[in-house]
């Protein structure tokens, strides 16, 4: 038999055997796309334009690295090693375009099992509006005492209530005066927005600044963007308070505001509520002098115990710290991870069942201020506490508390 015979005949033999090679080969794949358990569904609602879009981004950062984390580590070990999908909404810059996208989110992802909403507290509660009629598990590091005061079931905050971070704060702010300057601060003056976040810590100030011995010259609100704030600032000037508490909600309204401080050369201590002061753009925004020994009280920020997380979050998107944004973020995956490994499945109630019975100091609760991973009936978490933060030598330390302190406290100048 000569070679082109051979070669014939092995060709045909191959191609009648190609057949059962295919549907051995279809099997095989088959069986592999059974045994890779589908992703598992979780969102992130945060303003991604508009002038919270930085603080949103920085959020959205922390997030993503907790997903590759969790998919790094093994994915969901209950469920077959499920990996973690995140699934990015923008709220745009108002509480209507919030709830709107989260009605598109709804409709669009129906295998979404939970999600995670900060930053604007307006928008976190018109979000969270949507996804309670939905049965949707929902985090939240917003301040507002709403979140927890409507009944909802699936709304599971944990960051502590505006209200109550005065009660926290106002001791420790005028420790740390008395100790620099041998005298306690006798008068004070309170400047907030009108964001639901602002307003309750206005209330809150309101109450524990005068128990506290603190007489308060005047409060002051106004709608964010402020157009000008220069009436605000004369009206300082005139009144000489001993300090400031400033509580605005955007990044432009806290710029214009120290600029006209250090334009009238006010010269008054001032302490801010929230994070956006505690922003690395805020370099590029100010002169790095006016920012010196500013503080700020936050309900949560990275600690010695999340020194690993922000090496690589600093390493990774070449950010020069991670904000409260970016920490909050990044501890909601890892919580809704631990209630999908408590569910052992993709689903809505389980999950929620899985974050009411949570009760821990291990994994995610590193994250967290007071490191307790618990939430009462309300869906508020036990222990949370309040943090402060200062500008120091042209970057942001926490001075308080002192188990999760990176520097020591120095009281904030004009």
């Amino acid at each position: 038999m000569n070679q082109r015979v051979r070669t014939r005949r092995s060709i045909l033999k191959g191609l009648a055997g190609l057949p059962a090679a295919t549907g051995v080969m279809a099997t095989l794949s088959s069986r592999s796309a059974i045994a890779q358990p589908a992703p598992v569904k979780v969102a992130l609602i945060t303003p991604l334009s508009g002038i919270w879009a930085r603080e949103g981004e920085l959020s959205r950062k922390g997030a993503q690295m907790a997903i590759e984390d969790v998919n790094a580590q093994g994915g969901i070990r209950s469920m077959g090693g499920a990996p973690m999908q995140l699934v990015v909404a923008d709220t745009g810059d108002g509480p209507e375009k919030a709830k709107t996208a989260a009605q598109r989110l709804v409709s669009q992802e129906p295998d979404l099992v939970a999600g995670s909403v900060g930053q604007v507290s307006a928008f976190g509660l018109a979000v969270t509006e949507v996804t309670e009629r939905a049965g949707l598990p929902w985090l939240t590091w917003s301040y507002a005492d709403q979140f927890t005061r409507r009944g909802f079931r699936y709304v599971f905050k944990t960051a502590i209530d505006a209200s109550a971070m005065p009660a926290q704060a106002v001791p420790v702010i005028l420790d740390l005066a008395e100790k620099a300057t041998g005298k306690r601060p006798q008068t004070v003056a309170i400047i907030g927005d009108d964001t639901p976040a602002a307003q309750g810590a206005i209330r809150g100030f309101s109450s524990v600044l005068p128990q506290a011995g603190v007489k308060i010259l005047f409060t002051e609100s106004f709608s964010p963007p402020i157009p000008d704030a220069t009436p605000i600032v004369q009206r300082l000037r005139g009144r000489k308070p001993d300090f400031i508490m400033l509580l605005p909600s955007s990044a432009p309204d806290v710029v214009q505001f120290l600029q006209k401080f250090a334009e009238f050369r006010l010269g008054i201590p001032t302490v801010c509520l929230g994070n956006l002061i505690g922003s690395p753009d805020m370099r590029n925004l100010l002169d790095p002098k006016l920012l010196d020994h500013h503080m700020t009280v936050v309900a949560n920020w990275p600690g010695k115990r999340a020194e690993d997380v922000v090496a690589r979050f600093t390493a990774r998107y070449k950010e020069a710290w991670m904000t409260e944004g970016g920490i909050c973020s990044y501890g909601d995956i890892w919580i809704l991870k631990e209630a999908l490994e408590r569910a052992g499945k993709a689903d809505r109630e389980a999950v929620a069942a899985a974050l009411r019975t949570m009760d821990t100091t291990e994994g995610a609760a590193r994250f967290y201020l007071n490191g307790r991973l618990k939430f009462d009936e309300r869906g508020q978490r036990v222990g949370a506490g309040v943090a402060i933060i200062e500008w120091i030598d042209g970057a942001v330390k926490t001075v308080y508390p002192p188990e999760g302190a990176t520097a020591a406290a120095i009281w904030p100048r004009g």
